[in-house]
């Protein structure tokens, strides 16, 4: 294994225990099954990004996620749209 992949699952492997071990048992399982879902197939820029999702607050980040609230734009990123997307199916209408 060479030194950049081994550098990208060591990432993964970090991202993954983050996602599962957030401090609320919701945001574990948001974050933790869309990690395990999607994680071997991001890129390290992706990973980039999830890695600085991953300092928002909870409580924002469910807030935007479950469509509590607007998310402002420097968190609105390709990677936050897909962790929503993963959870509200096309077709399925977010609460008001």
């Amino acid at each position: 294994m060479n030194l950049l992949a081994e550098n990208l699952e060591t990432r993964r492997k970090r991202l993954r225990f983050q996602a599962w071990h957030r401090g609320t048992r919701e945001m574990d399982l948001i974050l933790g099954r869309f990690v395990d879902s999607c994680i071997a197939g991001l890129d390290e820029a992706e990973l980039g990004a999830l890695e600085i999702l991953f300092d928002w607050p909870d409580p924002d980040l469910f807030a935007w996620i479950m469509g509590q609230a607007e998310m402002p734009p420097e968190a609105d990123t390709p990677i936050l749209r897909r962790i929503v997307a993963f959870h509200h199916p096309v077709g399925e209408q977010l609460p008001d």
